[in-house]
């Protein structure tokens, strides 16, 4: 008989392992979603229960199983162009501020971009779309964009690059036009390889620091919410590691890590910078 639930002890488990993978804390109110997602992998590998499955898992020979737990019980939901006005910056202040700055010699003509916990990529790709709007000021300049999420599923999806309806809901018809594809009979929008070419996907855990080229500005937007105040400290100190000398960070409305950020100076409620 397949298993309905999670028993007390079996969900505790479960919370304690999930936090010590990812640092995301697993409320209570949570137990009958987080059954229902388990409840696939316990089908997809034919084990007896609940319990015969989280004995795997946390043993040796179930190591290659924990990357598939994380990515069904990981929550991923988003669309194009989610929180309008962080774009807005974005596009029409961020950029011409460091072409001005390339301009006087103050910086190289290159940006690197870090969407941390981008999901299936939609914000990754809606930054893509500022970055080709500004093509011409950004002529001969170097453009990457890196997207991360712990999930290796949504990873998957975001390099694919295809979207429903509602996901591009905020993509007015211009911008369809320009930087999707759509076939007839086909419901999917699919994202142009000229902004595919701009951004690159990998496999990332927030709690583990990234070893690569620091940043220019970072987007970490509705997901440290779902962490605890410790394991929050250690993203941040994470994120702040990989931010070069006056980068900027972009932050959800509810991400509550307003004293945690160090020296980095608020220019508003989402928004901060690493001052030299």
């Amino acid at each position: 008989m397949d298993p309905v639930e999670l028993n007390e002890d079996e969900f505790t488990r479960c919370q304690e392992f999930i936090y010590r993978m990812s640092g995301i804390r697993v409320p209570k109110t949570k137990r009958s979603l987080l059954s229902s997602r388990i409840r696939r992998r316990v089908k997809a590998g034919g084990f007896d229960g609940y319990q015969s499955y989280l004995q795997h898992l946390t043993s040796h020979q179930g190591k290659k199983e924990v990357a598939c737990f994380l990515d069904v019980v990981t929550t991923n939901e988003t669309f194009f162009f989610r929180t309008d006005k962080h774009f807005d910056w974005f596009r029409s202040q961020f950029i011409p501020q460091v072409v001005r700055e390339a301009q006087v010699g103050m910086r190289s003509k290159s940006l690197r971009i870090w969407s941390a916990a981008c999901s299936t990529g939609e914000e990754p790709y809606s930054l893509a779309v500022c970055l080709a709007e500004n093509q011409l000021r950004l002529r001969n300049w170097t453009l990457k964009i890196v997207g991360t999420d712990i999930n290796a599923e949504v990873i998957q999806k975001a390099e694919r690059g295809a979207y429903d309806e509602r996901a591009v809901k905020g993509v007015d018809d211009k911008r369809r036009k320009r930087y999707f594809t759509k076939q007839a009979g086909d419901s999917q929008w699919y994202v142009r390889p000229a902004l595919k070419d701009m951004v690159e996907f990998r496999r990332h855990n927030l709690i583990e620091p990234m070893e690569v080229k620091p940043f220019d500005c970072i987007f970490i937007r509705n997901v440290l919410i779902y962490f605890d105040r410790e394991s929050k400290k250690k993203v941040i100190g994470n994120l702040i590691s990989r931010m070069v000398d006056n980068a900027w960070l972009v932050v959800g409305p509810s991400e509550g890590i307003y004293d945690m950020l160090g020296d980095l100076k608020k220019h508003s409620t989402f928004l901060y910078q690493k001052v030299k």
